[in-house]
């Protein structure tokens, strides 16, 4: 076949990207046509997103895009982070500046809403892991400290719909973006309409559903005119880039749940690919999320505080006028003291810290540990704890599903760190496959393709992810230290 192009749009919360996935169907080659930077912006006390200017980048890397290849494109879509989403009123003005998820308006919120529905019952239609990020107490925090806006609100649209809504006119919600706003009915897979109305969330805010590869439209004309494309269709991938990077997984086992994937970037997601969700007090127990996935799986998987650490601690050192890149950082951290300071990733004191390594300290000497002191020994901290956490959430996942698992695949732009890559091998005693590093502009692209009916199944796309992409293989070393590091890991109690 002549080569077909596909355009990604590519948000992260670091920084974002229209990416051209070019398809001869046996491999694809994907491009980077334009990066840009994104980040919480800080605005009168609270944390939002300047989604005006992510639309002006998209619209200015479609132009680049349609420049540069001129013909052969056939459809763009876009992929972001989970939970945020935009209000728009019935004239379809966009209704304040969206909120960032490290806002704190949702302190408490967990608490208030298992104040009116158990969070057993919660967790019994939803099936996700209780975040207070997710998009539920963010829209309790407004129907409590800001109703008027709520009653002024006609539409939701998930972050991701909202820029097909600015592409196509479309005002749907795609399926895995919605499963991690804790407001979806896993087994209904449908709005999970009782529990918004105990919660008094008005339930004509959320649009009709839709599975990925759902063709929304054609380009809207202006947006046509203003980037030069012709009205190429616009598609849903899987808008959760999790999920987008999942159907990039270069596994040979399709349909079953003895291979685990990392997601691994400023979140790492850890999980496996079940047909059904589940939904046991086990599960509820452990904290775990049922979120979407294509072709009706759900992505069964942990949130862990990810790469942020380590984010957060290079912002900080730069702040003190040591500017690292994170090849240097992570050079320093294979070179300290190994199983020096331990921590809990996912303490909450680690989600939103004025100063990270502050944090690592204080919890360090707070559990009578040495508290890091130089750069390596922080990074290391971190690193270490990443992929013993990794390890204790993949135990968990395993007696869910009864099944071992055998392997695992790490994903995403966190897999270019070979030393955590070493670390998660030895800390779980399983073979860890890095790659493919852009996973998530794969799994658009070729859900694009899909769609486009270039591809059938989600074997044959796991087919061309292998052969397009490069991967690393890292054996496990040094089990018994790590055992010994793991049983320390988990008795710690701050």
């Amino acid at each position: 076949m002549s080569e077909r192009i596909y355009l990604a749009v590519d948000l992260g919360a670091e920084s974002g990207r229209v990416i051209a996935g070019r398809f001869d169907g046996t491999t694809v080659q994907l491009d980077e046509v334009h990066r840009f930077p994104n980040g919480p912006l800080p605005l009168a006390g609270t944390r939002r997103w300047d989604v005006l200017r992510l639309w002006s980048d998209i619209v200015e890397g479609l132009r680049k895009a349609a420049d540069r290849y001129k013909t052969g494109i056939v459809s763009v879509g876009v992929d972001t982070w989970g939970v945020d989403y935009v209000l728009l009123s019935k004239s379809n003005e966009l209704l304040g500046q969206p909120y960032n998820y490290r806002d704190p308006r949702t302190d408490g919120m967990m608490e208030a809403a298992a104040s009116r529905v158990p969070r057993a019952e919660i967790f019994a239609q939803t099936g996700l892991q209780f975040m207070q990020i997710n998009t539920l107490y963010q829209l309790l925090a407004m129907q409590l400290n800001d109703p008027q806006m709520l009653k002024f609100a006609n539409r939701l649209l998930m972050m991701p719909d909202f820029f097909h809504w600015l592409l196509s006119g479309s005002q749907v919600v795609e399926f895995t973006n919605a499963t991690t706003s804790q407001a979806l009915n896993a087994t209904e897979r449908d709005w999970a309409w009782d529990l918004l109305r105990k919660l008094e969330i008005p339930t004509h805010l959320f649009p009709q559903l839709v599975t990925p590869g759902t063709k929304l439209g054609p380009l809207r004309e202006d947006v046509a005119r203003l980037t030069g494309l012709p009205r190429i269709d616009v598609v849903a991938p899987p808008t959760h880039d999790t999920a987008a990077a999942v159907v990039a997984t270069p596994t040979e086992h399709t349909g079953k749940a003895n291979w685990a994937y990392i997601s691994s970037g400023t979140w790492s997601l850890i999980g496996v690919e079940v047909q059904e969700a589940i939904l046991t007090p086990e599960a509820l127990a452990q904290n775990v999320t049922n979120e979407g996935g294509v072709d009706g799986t759900y992505r069964l998987l942990k949130n862990v505080m990810g790469l942020w650490l380590v984010q957060e601690c290079r912002r900080s050192f730069e702040r003190q006028g040591k500017s690292l890149d994170y090849a240097e950082l992570t050079q320093l951290a294979n070179e300290a003291e190994a199983f020096r300071s331990l921590v809990d990733p996912n303490d909450p004191v680690f989600l939103s810290p004025q100063d990270m390594p502050t944090e690592l300290s204080q919890w360090c000497q707070q559990t009578g540990q040495p508290a890091p002191e130089t750069e390596g020994q922080f990074v290391r901290c971190a690193l270490e704890s990443l992929a013993l956490k990794y390890r204790e959430v993949l135990e968990g996942i395993e007696s869910l599903t009864g099944e071992r698992i055998e392997v695992i695949h790490i994903m995403g732009g966190g897999c270019k760190n070979v030393v955590l890559n070493q670390f998660t091998a030895n800390a779980c005693g399983r073979p860890v496959i890095a790659g493919p590093i852009e996973a998530t502009a794969l799994g658009n692209v070729l859900i694009q393709a899909r769609a486009s009916g270039d591809i059938s199944t989600l074997a044959e796309i796991r087919d061309v992810v292998r052969r397009s992409s490069e991967m690393q293989t890292f054996e496990p070393q040094n089990v018994d230290q790590w055992q010994q590091a793991y049983e320390r890991f988990r008795s710690l109690k701050r």
